[in-house]
């Protein structure tokens, strides 16, 4: 790609020639204030840019994405942590369109029982467009429990559960008709955040043109999986650094988000009970900081394998795996797929009594703020594997399948757990190569890494 005389292109990155060889200093910009920042300074030969400097690297918010893509010249190795139209996968409602989509596509190519590995998501409709649509369904069922969310807003915000189809019709007429009003008067950045942060300063990407805000209402998980009376979700994190072939690394910690509050049906207007938000939940006048309300995963692993015994836990951990690469592959050929991009995923899952997971929603910009000591290491170590995977100082080869806390879990294929590659007769003991809520002993397999990387370039070919 030429650089474009255009003087509205801004150039980022090295001249030609310069472009593999290891790099001194990268030059690092972003505009998020939190355990991100702090993980950028303390980085070896990472420099801060500010303002209109030129950078290497930029930890950017979807609006600067909306705004600046199209307009930004970019070296060969220069990265930056979005994909261009990330929002068909973390909005509610294109996440759901291209899943249905990919079910169909898979039941035409493969048949009922492989499209079925796609039936991880709640029956969901979108608002107001597919309002008819809804209500049929509503009267099939009468008496079950819904849930109304924004697609395009975070942290709990504008979530409502119901049971009468007045709660409906009274939503919708205060939504029909009715345009973008207090959006439309602001600047985009300063838009409602759906990314399910509590630190980026933007929104998810909206289309331009919405006449009224979107909702999507969904079947609610009645049987939610309590431990302690208490309902949670489980936040997990997916690193893609490729659609086109699909690359996919799965994060070994996350946690368990738990309600203050015990469940119950009985009050379907009690947001403590029923969504596990921190941002909600830090609000309950029995919210108790140092103690916060998370798990992480390992001793939810554990605790699951006490109850159920490891066979079932082996099974439901593999349930979750295929939500991930199921929701990826939806989206692997709308996404514009960019060599300069990465996208970090938070995703949102919640089990059932039966040990069924459902994907509740994918975060482009999960939350990078610490919640506890606990909570700031974790997202710490992620971040910097994140980095060492995203790989600007050139030290990786390219063929490694682990990188600290990160597994790689799909590279162009499913990605085995044994040395050699992947079996697809279907055949032999095939173990797919991810170790969610398992050890993660991150520091002794980086320093093994990186000290095999070194001996690799001193001895000569």
């Amino acid at each position: 790609m030429s650089r474009p005389k255009n003087q509205n292109y801004k150039g980022h990155g090295l001249p030609k020639g310069k472009e593999r060889e290891q790099r001194a200093s990268i030059r690092f910009k972003t505009t998020l204030m939190n355990t991100l920042m702090d993980v950028l300074r303390h980085r070896p030969g990472w420099v801060e840019v500010k303002d209109e400097g030129e950078w290497d690297f930029y930890w950017c918010d979807v609006s600067w994405l909306r705004e600046n893509f199209d307009h930004t010249y970019m070296g060969e190795h220069v990265r930056i942590s979005h994909f261009r139209n990330h929002y068909e996968l973390t909005r509610k409602n294109y996440m759901v369109k291209n899943l249905k989509r990919f079910r169909k596509q898979m039941e035409r190519e493969a048949g009922k029982l492989e499209a079925a590995k796609c039936d991880f998501f709640p029956k969901t409709f979108e608002m107001p467009c597919e309002y008819h649509l809804f209500v049929e369904e509503f009267r099939k069922n009468p008496g079950i429990t819904w849930i109304m969310k924004p697609v395009a807003r975070s942290q709990g915000k504008g979530i409502f559960l119901f049971r009468r189809l007045k709660d409906i019709m009274d939503w919708k007429k205060g939504t029909a008709g009715k345009k973008l009003t207090s959006l439309e008067a602001q600047p985009a950045r300063n838009t409602v955040n759906p990314s399910g942060s509590h630190d980026t300063r933007s929104s998810d990407d909206q289309k331009d043109e919405i006449p009224v805000e979107n909702y999507v209402a969904q079947r609610y998980i009645e049987n939610p999986y309590l431990i302690g009376g208490r309902k949670f979700d489980l936040r997990v994190y997916v690193l893609v650094m490729s659609y086109i072939p699909l690359r996919a690394w799965l994060y070994r910690d996350g946690f368990a988000r738990f309600s203050n509050t015990r469940f119950t049906l009985n009050s379907i207007d009690d947001q403590y009970v029923h969504l596990t938000n921190v941002a909600v939940q830090k609000t309950s006048p029995d919210y108790h900081p140092k103690k916060g309300c998370k798990w992480m995963l390992q001793r939810f692993r554990q605790y699951l394998a006490s109850k159920h015994g490891p066979e079932a836990v082996e099974t439901l951990f593999s349930d979750m795996d295929n939500i991930f690469i199921k929701s990826l592959q939806s989206v692997q050929k709308v996404i514009i797929s960019d060599k300069h991009c990465f996208e970090l995923y938070g995703y949102d899952i919640l089990i059932d009594q039966d040990l069924k997971p459902w994907l509740l929603e994918v975060n482009a910009s999960p939350s990078l703020t610490a919640s506890s000591q606990e909570d700031y290491e974790l997202k710490t170590c992620l971040l910097e594997d994140t980095l060492h995977v995203v790989d600007m100082e050139a030290r990786l080869t390219g063929r490694e399948k682990r990188v600290g806390g990160f597994d790689l879990m799909w590279n162009d294929g499913p990605v085995s757990r044994e040395e050699g590659g992947p079996d697809l007769s279907g055949m032999g003991n095939f173990v797919t190569n991810t170790h969610l809520g398992c050890v993660n002993d991150r520091k002794k397999q980086l320093r093994q890494l990186f000290r095999s990387l070194q001996g690799q370039k001193k001895t000569p070919n």
